[in-house]
């Protein structure tokens, strides 16, 4: 009776997989048969299916262990496919569109390593001083090598007002350390502008959400109507990326022709060309991009395409290299995956995949010193002196920052610092050429 048993259990559980399986195949590749090495694979997992159940120290339901062994499928194809439970799919869902509390970093998972891809603007994550490429070891105690990223992102998402404790090892240091956060609502607020010189704007995109489009079209309109733009510095450091759509609608706001991005996957779904086209309200003025490890994936593809249609000057560091599209797919009991079915490419057809894009000006971060907290960003010149001569244009002088938001970010920033002077420089830099 129980071989019986057994053997009816796995056949019982061969047969299903058999018909979830077939459908797949009968659609997605007509050409292919059901061959018999695959139903040896089929055979080989209820096999251990059935060894689980039977002989496991531990009764384990069945749909934990299948969503176990869906988990780890995806977890072996590449570090951004994974299972997504219906809490993790409505989380997503929600980071993408609505509030979530949090820390706010965006995370990768490769080699069992956790590692902080960047931390999101004004979060409780970016003010305790995570920074791109540290490494988070544990989350509350719970050691983050056997966790996936979604495990992980739910281990440290919470209540608003709770307190979450990461180990973390930066990427410079020697030991790690013990942080404590206190949970908070994340900003979905994706663009800031700041007026930096008269004429020239600091434009910040911190993430591609499902309104990065509509945000920045709007912050654009209301510089517009202050006056005359000369130039804008489109800052996407630590901008971990997000929806593709979004990323080629900023492009595009910037390009009036040319290919974008494209895709080349396995299905002619996957597989496609995004373009610019001319818009009334297209940006045409002189730009910098700054970018540094913590750009990855949507932001790539944005400064990809300004560099390699000469639309931009890209000053920082090297990017993530993050060239793979991801799909959301639902699964019917509200659970759904997230897996990897194109490659995509910069308009020049390089794909950046674990390589990154490198600036046309390497500029490394230099942080700014305590004691240098009160410096002035400007010297002291003729101007400057009491009684001084007065040039042919009396009622010309030296730019300065417009406010004092504007003077600490030049003062605290170095790379903003050269960016804006980059672009002040640039039209004259493409008259020499």
């Amino acid at each position: 009776m129980p071989v019986f048993f057994k053997l009816k259990s796995r056949y019982f559980l061969l047969a299903v997989l058999v018909l979830l399986i077939l459908p797949a195949k009968a659609f997605s590749a007509p050409d292919q048969e059901f061959s018999q090495e695959d139903m040896q694979a089929l055979k080989r997992f209820s096999h251990v299916l059935d060894l689980i159940e039977t002989n496991y120290v531990d009764e384990k339901d069945r749909s934990e262990v299948v969503n176990g062994a869906i988990r780890g499928m995806l977890q072996s194809l590449d570090p951004h496919s994974v299972y997504l439970t219906p809490e993790e799919y409505n989380e997503m869902s929600e980071s993408n569109s609505g509030e979530f509390y949090g820390v706010g970093i965006e995370i990768s998972v490769e080699n069992g390593q956790v590692t902080i891809v960047s931390p999101i603007d004004d979060t409780p994550a970016d003010r305790a001083g995570l920074k791109s490429g540290d490494t988070i070891l544990a989350v509350d105690g719970r050691p983050t090598q056997d966790m996936t990223s979604n495990e992980t992102i739910s281990a440290i998402r919470g209540p608003k007002g709770s307190t979450v404790e990461l180990l973390i090892m930066g990427k410079d240091s020697a030991a790690p350390r013990t942080v404590k956060i206190v949970r908070d609502a994340i900003p979905m607020t994706s663009v800031k502008v700041r007026e930096l010189e008269n004429g020239y704007y600091w434009v910040r995109i911190n993430r591609f959400i499902g309104r990065t489009t509509q945000e920045l079209t709007e912050e654009m309109r209301k510089i517009a109507k202050k006056g005359e733009v000369k130039g804008i510095i489109l800052d996407m450091r630590n901008n971990p990326g997000g929806l593709l759509d979004e990323s080629v609608h900023v492009a595009d706001m910037f390009l009036s022709e040319g290919t974008i991005v494209s895709m080349k996957g396995r299905n002619e779904k996957a597989t496609r060309t995004y373009s610019a086209t001319a818009q009334a309200g297209d940006i045409t003025v002189p730009m910098v991009v700054l970018i540094n490890s913590g750009s990855a994936s949507a932001s790539e593809i944005v400064a990809g395409a300004l560099k390699d249609h000469n639309r931009a000057l890209l000053i920082g560091e090297r990017t993530f290299g993050k060239a793979s599209v991801q799909d959301v797919i639902a699964l019917p009991d509200g659970s759904g995956i997230k897996l990897t079915v194109a490659r995509y490419y910069t308009p020049s057809g390089k794909s950046i995949q674990a390589e990154g894009i490198s600036p046309d000006i390497e500029i490394p971060f230099e942080p700014s010193q305590e004691k240098d907290a009160n410096t002035p960003t400007w010297q002291i010149r003729e101007q400057s002196l009491a009684h001084h001569l007065e040039g042919d244009d009396p009622g010309k002088t030296a730019a300065k920052p417009k406010d004092e938001e504007a003077e600490k970010l030049l003062l605290q920033d170095n790379q903003l610092r050269m960016a804006l002077q980059l672009v002040k420089g640039l039209p004259r830099f493409k008259e020499v050429q």
